[in-house]
């Protein structure tokens, strides 16, 4: 007489753990690699900052241009941080007893700079130049989304380095007349790939993909 110390479908636990421990590797790697991605640790990032500044109505509301405050982008690496001293340019007679405007009145009397936090903050091995892009014809809503829309600005795009080469390699799509670049509502007339090439052979952009080129 046989005496059965498991039930018959135990039997099917060895082929289920073989399965199991066969699957694991590949879900731990997809984990890593999907949870690890700067589309799910960074897209999204939306700091706290010490002035509720709402691009949405300075930007999409009252039509201030990118460059007024961020007036170094057509020249220089860095997209310059406005200076206290042009936020009262409009608020030394505009809302100037408001509150949550406190932190900038402080800083006009004081002369110490709004302890603003970065958003689009790059790794310090990555060199990025907001002029060589600007001035050929890349529109800021390429990189940072629509954000004459947003009351406050996060992260849109991964800017990841496969992100980035993307771009370098297929440019056509984020080109547009030097002119448009901070047009948040700027379309292309027809195509955008076909009207992008065009400006591509026109003004001679050919973006270089090689390593020396954001790690220098």
């Amino acid at each position: 007489m046989k005496l059965f110390v498991f039930p018959r479908w135990a039997n099917k636990t060895r082929s289920l753990a073989g399965l199991l421990l066969g699957a694991t590797p590949l879900y731990v790697v997809g984990l890593v690699w999907y949870g690890a991605s700067p589309k799910t640790t960074d897209v999204g990032y939306m700091p706290e900052q010490p002035v509720p500044y709402s691009h949405a109505l300075h930007v999409g509301q009252l039509g201030l241009d990118c460059r007024y405050c961020h007036n170094t982008v057509e020249e220089a690496a860095v997209a310059a941080i406005p200076a206290t001293a042009t936020c009262m340019n409009c608020h030394d007679k505009v809302h100037t007893e408001s509150p949550l405007l406190a932190p900038v009145r402080e800083s006009h009397a004081t002369g110490q700079p709004v302890a603003w936090t970065k958003v689009h903050d790059l790794p310090d091995y990555v060199y990025f130049n907001h002029s060589a892009h600007v001035t050929r014809g890349v529109g800021c809503v390429s990189c940072h989304g629509r954000v004459d829309q947003m009351e406050e600005v996060y992260q849109h795009e991964p800017l990841s380095m496969s992100w980035c080469l993307e771009c370098h390699r297929n440019p056509e799509r984020h080109l547009r007349p030097p002119a448009e670049v901070t047009n948040m509502t700027w379309t292309p007339p027809g195509d955008p790939v076909a009207y992008g090439k065009t400006l591509r052979e026109t003004n001679n952009i050919n973006p270089p993909t090689d390593c020396s080129t954001c790690h220098r």
